[in-house]
């Protein structure tokens, strides 16, 4: 399969390009129907005889180019309906019937805030143009009206608050919010890729959009139907700006509190992180940590969680014994990972002792069980003994739940 990218310099573009690459290398074995041979991509610096040679040989169309901050607004037109008007003038004259994606807008409902917007009436005129395209040749055309995107690679300072927020929140600059009752629905980029993926394999999410009316529709929403005119991506985020601002601060002092925030799988906090995270500067890629250093080692604590516990290091030096403590409900898991040691555990008011020999050769979790009293021993009289140690919660020195007592 060869596939024709417009607008592959773009956020969406670059996004798509690099992962089609993955699949056409066998990266990303996750589609396993999709081969790939080459992958075309055309951009405001191509030439038009590249994109005739291009359209020839294309076995799928991405139309992802077009124009959304001009300097004049005559610019949405040429560059929105103009370029897709032409793109299907190629097609048809070189009678490719491959299937042709268009990537459009939510403005171009046309409905509510977007009445007259005049980037708006480009993409609706584009989409049509693709319609009829449809009718006159037989092609399978998949028309999105995207949301706003969001994701790894958004341009700041553009057209994303989101994506300024995350540059600005990453980079210790202001920013402005005017009203953080604003909702937003957001599209990641990484759902959009998954569901082009779906439309390369000939199943994409249909839908309608219904007109505005009593029956609650908002001309906004995608209403699935498998017979949908439109294509949509099923995952999107409604949330508010003050919301976004809220968790990107929370994101940004995680490198002070070491705080995990809950990031459940397929959360927007999870993808909200992870996108603030691209635009961290290079010095903040790294960070200290305190290291609680006396004569027998350190002992460093390395992440801590909102409802799983936190992470931490021990080092213990040649000889040393360290813990020799109990809890009432806390427990632990005790991991060497470099060294020789001993830990031993003794039920508090009985002699029963439990001993497991540890070692960074054969790597081992052992659990510090409620009620037990426990000690870990470097055997070693030469080598540090380095334990990461995982306690299911965070130390709370008013309710430290930590008793002294000998094994």
């Amino acid at each position: 399969m060869n596939i024709l990218v417009t607008g592959a310099k773009g956020f969406v573009g670059r996004n798509l390009v690099e992962n089609l690459k993955c699949i056409r290398d066998g990266k990303n074995r996750t589609r396993p129907k999709l081969r790939i041979e080459n992958i075309f991509e055309y951009d405001v610096d191509s030439t038009m005889e590249q994109l005739e040679a291009y359209c020839i040989n294309a076995d799928f169309v991405f139309n992802l180019a077009g124009v959304n901050r001009p300097k004049d607004t005559s610019e949405f037109q040429t560059g929105n309906f103009g370029f897709a008007a032409e793109l299907l003038r190629i097609l048809r004259k070189h009678r490719n019937s491959c299937p042709v994606m268009l990537s459009s807008s939510i403005q171009a409902s046309l409905s509510g805030r977007f009445g007259s917007s005049a980037y708006g009436i480009s993409k609706r005129d584009g989409e049509r143009a693709f319609f009829e395209y449809a009718e006159e040749t037989g092609s399978m055309v998949y028309v999105y009206r995207f949301p706003n995107l969001v994701g790894k690679w958004v341009r700041p300072n553009y057209n994303s608050a989101v994506g300024t927020f995350c540059n600005n929140i990453a980079n210790d600059l202001p920013i402005t919010v005017n009203d953080p009752d604003v909702e937003l629905e957001l599209l990641f980029i990484d759902d959009l890729i998954e569901e082009m993926y779906d439309a390369m394999e000939g199943h994409p999410h249909r839908a309608d959009y219904p007109f505005p009316g009593a029956d609650g529709f908002d001309g906004l929403t995608p209403q699935p139907c498998p017979q949908g005119k439109y294509c949509y991506v099923p995952v999107t985020y409604k949330v508010t700006l003050g919301k976004i601002v809220d968790l990107l601060n929370v994101f940004h002092e995680q490198t002070n509190s070491l705080i995990m925030p809950s990031i459940p799988e397929g959360s927007l906090e999870k993808k909200l992180y992870s996108m603030y995270l691209s635009y961290l500067p290079k010095e903040k890629v790294a960070f200290d940590l305190k290291m609680n250093c006396d004569e027998r080692g350190s002992f460093t604590e390395l992440l801590k969680t909102s409802d799983h516990g936190q992470l931490s290091v021990n080092i213990s030096k040649p000889g040393i014994t360290k813990g020799q403590h109990w809890h009432n409900t806390k427990w632990e898991f005790f991991i060497v990972v470099s060294g020789h040691g001993l830990i031993q555990e003794r039920k508090i008011g009985t002699n029963e002792v439990i001993e497991f020999e540890v070692s960074g050769e054969k790597i081992q979790a052992v659990h510090m069980l409620p009620g037990y009293t426990h000690n870990i021993i470097n055997l070693s009289e030469t080598e540090n003994l380095v334990t990461v140690m995982w306690a299911n919660e965070i130390f709370n020195p008013m309710r430290p739940d930590t008793f002294f007592e000998t094994v």
